[in-house]
């Protein structure tokens, strides 16, 4: 067993804060009695964030690594090729915000060497969030407990820190348009549960964007859960009620009153929402064809550009 700790850092186009969190991990490390290891992950940055990570000098830190992609592959890709070059065998990541307390790394260490669990889970239990940002989280937290994955946390699972058997199980299947965090959850390891506060970003600005957000949402629920295709079959045979018993109203309403005239406007709206339904169904369908598509292509996840060791950069100069 290699002890120690690697920590996967994803990043794209985070100049302003970089410098403030190189010093920040490489002072952490000086309070930890383990081996820590950053591996930086380019994520198709296009400003100079690289450029200052290659020329920090690491004084504490024994392993610093930059893994260059060829381009933006998102969030989830940029940690499954950190993990691909990840030295240690318990591993985490971070961001460059900031926003996880460095805390996490000791006291999850200590909980998978001594405890000997499998995977830590660190839940927020404060950040600074909007109202609408927290009741996103809590509504998706409790829709995958109900319908995806079911021991997932109800305060939301923001970091997880994993030992040697899910790291090489995520290195053996890389999965494309999936939640790495739920993929984790899924596998069912020994886990403990840690609730820490978490700061608010200081420098940049948040990548994680309403549309990423929306397909997070997609991904968790049609990678891991049939209740799409079923909630389908459900609505439709709820239509189908629907459209039966009007039917025999209109006809048992027509008997008894043959004077009545046909209403166009309720045929209209029944029209309508069997339309809207169907096409839904349709949308929901196409989007497990697509992945199921995607997957049969095996295009890579990411895709490696460059990997190097910025200590040896650091004894170089």
């Amino acid at each position: 067993m290699k002890e120690g700790v690697s920590v996967v850092v994803p990043f794209l186009n985070e100049t302003d804060g970089i410098d403030r969190f190189c010093k920040t991990v490489d002072e952490y490390v000086k309070s930890v009695d383990f081996p820590l290891e950053i591996v930086f992950v380019n994520d198709g940055s296009v400003d100079d964030t690289d450029k200052k990570i290659k020329s920090y000098f690491f004084r504490h830190l024994p392993s610093v690594k930059l893994i260059q992609l060829s381009r933006n592959f998102g969030f989830h890709a940029a940690v499954r090729a950190g993990l691909c070059h990840a030295t240690y065998d318990i591993c985490t990541w971070l961001s460059v915000d900031l926003q996880e307390p460095l805390e996490l790394i000791q006291m999850s260490y200590e909980k998978i060497v001594k405890e000997t669990y499998d995977v830590v889970y660190v839940e927020k239990k404060s950040v600074g969030v909007s109202m609408i940002e927290r009741a996103f989280s809590k509504t998706y937290s409790w829709l995958m407990r109900k319908y995806a994955v079911k021991n997932y946390s109800s305060g939301g699972t923001a970091t997880i820190v994993f030992n040697k058997k899910i790291k090489e199980m995520l290195n053996h299947n890389i999965e494309s348009n999936s939640s790495l965090m739920l993929q984790i959850v899924d596998a069912g390891f020994r886990f403990y549960t840690l609730s820490l506060d978490y700061g608010e970003r200081v420098t940049g600005t948040s990548k994680w964007t309403l549309a990423k957000k929306i397909k997070l949402f997609i991904d968790s629920f049609v990678a891991f859960s049939f209740m799409p295709i079923r909630l389908v079959s459900i609505v439709g045979v709820i239509i189908f009620i629907i459209g039966f018993v009007l039917g025999i109203v209109t006809i048992i309403n027509r008997i008894l009153n043959p004077d009545v005239p046909i209403g166009y406007s309720t045929l209209a709206s029944i029209m309508a929402l069997g339309f809207g339904i169907t096409n839904i169904s349709l949308g929901i369908i196409a989007e497990y064809l697509w992945r199921a598509y995607d997957a049969a292509r095996k295009r890579p996840v990411f895709i490696v550009s460059e990997v190097m060791s910025i200590k040896e950069i650091n004894k170089n100069e």
